[in-house]
């Protein structure tokens, strides 16, 4: 087996081989003068099992390219099977047609990485349960929850809700709500534009609860800090979010260090920058769950038991 990088997450995929006490791949990824990716295999992966970590989040288009071109380096370098390991997977949010006259790009690009000769997919959390579908290919999707779960749990908190931001995260809020034995509430909220929201309705029983609102990903954060805000004014105690996929763009970490959130929980799927000195973002480590998918995908051994 051998596991391979490129730049978007290199400290993530240091974490995987240290759970797996193995030295990472040795991969040159870097560009040329004019910007064009430049990637070497240093080491013969002639029939071996290589897993490529990369997730495709800013620079998206870098990120992914790098992927494309690894894929290739690999397949042509012999490679047995090459498993694109995918914490987050970009492109994500455009799933459907939900206009006129727009592509549907999560789909084009999965053909992009299955044309360039993948054998399976590793990802965690998908924006849109779908898009497993958009694959013609392997596909193992992991979810965090358990991660959360168990780290929510050490900080005995008491008296919790868990917070569904909009109807299309009911089924992941309702598989805390289960492992938690808590409550469920729902956000009714209206989308302005693609990137601003507004909440409207708050249905189920938050009065004096402690708040965890869960979702996939947060990028600019103006929904989450707006559905934080309704929670309180709705007489919520404390709110807290649990998210998979920090992408924080733009305004999101001021945004949220201003906002009545009292602690926000990330995954490293995305590498948070300095995420240790933000006040209220909290990063938990996903490398042992993908680590141990890998080690069961290498050793043919189920992954479904790593969702109990």
């Amino acid at each position: 087996m051998e596991i391979i990088t490129g730049n978007a997450n290199p400290k993530l995929a240091q974490e995987i081989c240290k759970y797996l006490n193995m030295p990472l791949g040795d991969a040159l990824v870097t560009t040329f003068s004019e910007g064009e990716i430049r990637v070497k295999i240093n080491k013969n992966v002639r029939g071996k099992d290589v897993f490529i970590v990369q997730p495709t989040c800013s620079p998206v288009n870098n990120n992914l390219m790098e992927l494309l071109i690894l894929i290739d380096a690999l397949k042509r370098a012999s490679a047995k099977r090459i498993t694109a390991v995918l914490p987050y997977f970009g492109y994500a949010r455009q799933d459907r047609k939900d206009q006129p006259r727009v592509p549907i790009t999560a789909k084009l690009v999965a053909n992009l990485i299955t044309t360039a000769g993948v054998n399976r997919i590793l990802t965690v959390d998908l924006h849109a349960g779908q898009i497993q579908g958009f694959f013609d290919i392997p596909m193992d999707h992991l979810y965090a929850v358990n991660i959360f779960v168990r780290h929510i749990k050490n900080i005995k908190l008491k008296d919790i809700v868990i917070v569904s931001p909009d109807v299309g995260g009911i089924k992941m809020a309702r598989a805390y709500a289960k492992k938690f034995d808590a409550p469920l509430a729902i956000i009714d909220k209206r989308r302005i534009s693609g990137e601003d929201t507004e909440a409207m309705n708050i249905l189920g029983d938050i009065k004096g609860k402690n708040l965890i609102i869960v979702d996939d990903l947060v990028a600019t954060a103006s929904s989450l800090v707006e559905a934080a805000s309704a929670l309180k004014k709705q007489g919520g105690k404390e709110v807290y979010a649990a998210i998979t996929h920090p992408i924080l763009s733009g305004p999101a970490i001021k945004r949220i260090n201003d906002s009545s959130i009292k602690k926000l929980f990330v995954t490293n799927t995305i590498p948070v920058e300095n995420g240790k000195k933000h006040k209220k973002i909290e990063v938990l480590s996903i490398a042992p769950l993908l680590a141990e998918a890998i080690k069961r995908i290498h050793n043919e051994e189920s992954v479904s038991c790593l969702f109990n």
